[in-house]
């Protein structure tokens, strides 16, 4: 199933029209319309607005319940990961720039953070 197919699904289901889409994350009735028909692939941070609006996690983007295996996580990493650092944190938002950036660019950044974890 396409990714476009399944956000209409989703959307859909929970009795949404493209308007009320349109309302919860500042996307344009149109531009929804185009990612539902395939025409327009969207980016990671537009699905990821998209999914907050159709109130599902991520993951239901990509499959339906029939398909979705819960994993089967210890209680204790969960707690665990309850509790993010600040390394975390900034981890996140460290991938989110890089994703950002061209492949040279990222190649460039990546021979300078080598060089420098070589020096000390």
């Amino acid at each position: 199933m396409e990714i476009g197919e399944r956000l209409k699904d989703l959307r859909t289901q929970k009795n949404l029209s493209q308007g009320d889409v349109e309302k919860r994350t500042g996307l344009l009735r149109c531009y929804i319309s185009r990612v539902e028909n395939g025409h327009t692939v969207p980016s990671v941070d537009t699905l990821e607005r998209m999914a907050q609006a159709l109130q599902v996690p991520m993951y239901r983007l990509f499959t339906d319940e029939a398909h979705a295996k819960k994993p089967n996580i210890p209680v204790e990493a969960i707690r665990s990961r309850a509790v993010r650092s600040k390394q975390d944190d900034e981890m996140r938002v460290l991938a989110k720039l890089l994703s950002r950036m061209s492949d040279k660019d990222r190649g460039i950044l990546f021979h300078m953070a080598s060089k420098m974890a070589h020096r000390s």
